[in-house]
């Protein structure tokens, strides 16, 4: 019997432009874990800075790929979420888990719905109600910010506190089984923190990585499936945030300086530099 880690992704596939499963199938691959694929959607650029994309929504195909896999008894160690497209969806989603996950296998949700204060275009607050319920079902849910505030129902501000990040991730504690990652911790002058809530010993420690001050697409996408990848091959959260914290500063510095690399970063040219990371920290 093969004991090989194999990881099922939930999101869209955006055809030109690096987010969601064209980031999470090479770098969590990269880590030596087998990744399959359920694109929630098919779109031929993502939807950052391209106009009059294409959009082929794939909700109806989930229930029938979940039934096949049922009659092939395929089921997986880690099953992580990302970009979802629709409140429907999310429902599919949860029966998913419920029927292929292990009985001792993983979830990892990141909330891929917000940022920078405002929702991403077709979502609104049901729809962040509905993803927190997706979210009760992870062993790590992995917001920024204004994530975070949308699940809670706060006021979003672009800094907050270190008391009120601490206080936030806590809160955040009744969306999740284990562990909150909450991240755009800014506070510190040049570095980017996350906080990483132990739900089980309710306990907080902060990561930090070097800031870089560059606007990129993507870099979410890269972390999660970062994290994921680390925290599979045995590290701690608080280990797997750094790793991907510093996985994701190395992509942002390969493509700063590229004005046609305005649509994502440079993973590829770092995904030779994981084993060395793993090794590190």
């Amino acid at each position: 019997m093969s004991d090989t880690i194999k990881i099922l992704t939930i999101q869209d596939i955006s055809c030109y432009g690096q987010c969601s499963i064209t980031v999470a199938l090479p770098i969590i691959s990269a880590f030596g874990i087998e990744t399959a694929v359920l694109p929630s959607a098919v779109l031929s650029t993502h939807t950052s800075g391209f106009t009059d994309y294409t959009f082929r929504d794939l909700t109806e195909d989930l229930p029938a790929i979940k039934e096949h896999w049922e009659k092939e008894d395929i089921y997986f160690d880690a099953i992580y979420t990302g970009y979802i497209g629709s409140i429907k969806q999310l429902d599919y989603i949860k029966d998913i888990i419920d029927s292929r996950l292990k009985e001792d296998g993983v979830v990892f949700v990141d909330p891929a719905m917000a940022d920078y204060g405002e929702f991403y275009y077709g979502f609104d607050q049901e729809f962040a109600d509905k993803m927190g319920e997706l979210c009760k079902l992870g062993d790590y849910v992995l917001p920024n910010t204004t994530e975070a505030c949308y699940l809670l129902h706060k006021e979003w501000k672009p800094d907050f506190t270190k008391e009120e990040m601490l206080e936030m991730a806590e809160e955040l504690s009744q969306f999740t089984k284990k562990h909150v990652i909450l991240k755009g911790d800014n506070h510190r002058e040049n570095e980017l923190g996350m906080i990483v809530f132990d739900n089980e010993d309710n306990k907080s420690e902060i990561v930090y990585n070097d800031k870089i001050d560059h606007l990129s697409h993507g870099t979410g996408d890269v972390f999660a499936s970062a994290f994921v990848g680390s925290t599979m091959n045995g590290k701690t959260p608080t280990q797997s945030a750094k790793i991907a914290g510093e996985f994701t500063k190395k992509a942002i510095e390969k493509t700063i300086g590229d004005s046609n690399h305005a649509y994502g970063v440079k993973f590829e040219q770092v995904i030779p530099e994981l084993y060395d990371l793993l090794k590190s920290i």
